[in-house]
């Protein structure tokens, strides 16, 4: 599959051969699920924490008499129905995570990457790269290339300049090319990799 590289200012560099096997794949919205799962879940803290009927310093003596006053019968203060008393069945401290195979993650990313492609919303540039660290200079690149909302995969490194530049623009993310990954790929409409990325995809992915 060929597709049209451009320079970041929005200019033409000629064309490059994607493969099909990582930008031509079918489309399976249950694996991209599974996936973002996967990776929502791993990011979960798991610190949140209520107080049992153990661990609330309450007294255990018999509130009042078992008959002849009218009332329930109760025995401690604790009780999870009483104001103050301990948490039934609460949140406790616990990860998250779950398991997912390697062969499945990596055809959620390719799964990703082709639908984006799929979607005309796969842009290649040559280099993601900026003599000097100018966020309206970047915001008008951007225009030039009909971006708002982006991904940008640079090369084994992002560059300084153009780190700088992206952060102060919302809805603009960059990453290394060994970060690439299905949540951030499919949160913002449009995907931008640099040549070097688009090698190691394929060397990773094929």
């Amino acid at each position: 599959m060929k597709i049209a590289v451009k320079t970041i200012e929005g200019g033409s560099a000629g064309e490059i051969d994607l493969a099909d096997a990582v930008f031509g794949a079918p489309v399976r919205q249950d694996i991209l699920q599974r996936c973002v799962v996967w990776q929502l879940s791993r990011r979960q803290q798991g610190t949140h924490k209520t107080k049992g009927r153990a661990e609330v310093q309450a007294t255990a003596k018999k509130m009042y008499a078992q008959k002849g006053t009218g009332q329930a019968r109760h025995g401690n203060q604790a009780a999870p129905q009483f104001r103050g008393g301990g948490k039934a069945f609460g949140p406790v401290v616990r990860s998250h995570a779950s398991d997912l195979p390697k062969k499945v993650r990596k055809l959620a990313l390719r799964t990703a990457l082709s639908a984006k492609a799929a979607d005309g919303k796969l842009i290649i540039v040559d280099s993601a790269t900026l003599a000097e660290p100018k966020t309206a200079k970047l915001k008008g690149h951007f225009g030039k290339l009909g971006v708002s909302s982006v991904l940008i995969i640079a090369g084994a490194e992002v560059d300084a300049n153009f780190a700088r530049a992206a952060a102060n623009i919302a809805h603009v993310d960059v990453l290394p090319q060994q970060g690439a990954n299905v949540y951030d790929i499919l949160r913002r409409d449009t995907l931008v990799l640099t040549k070097d990325a688009v090698k190691h995809l394929e060397e990773r992915l094929q």
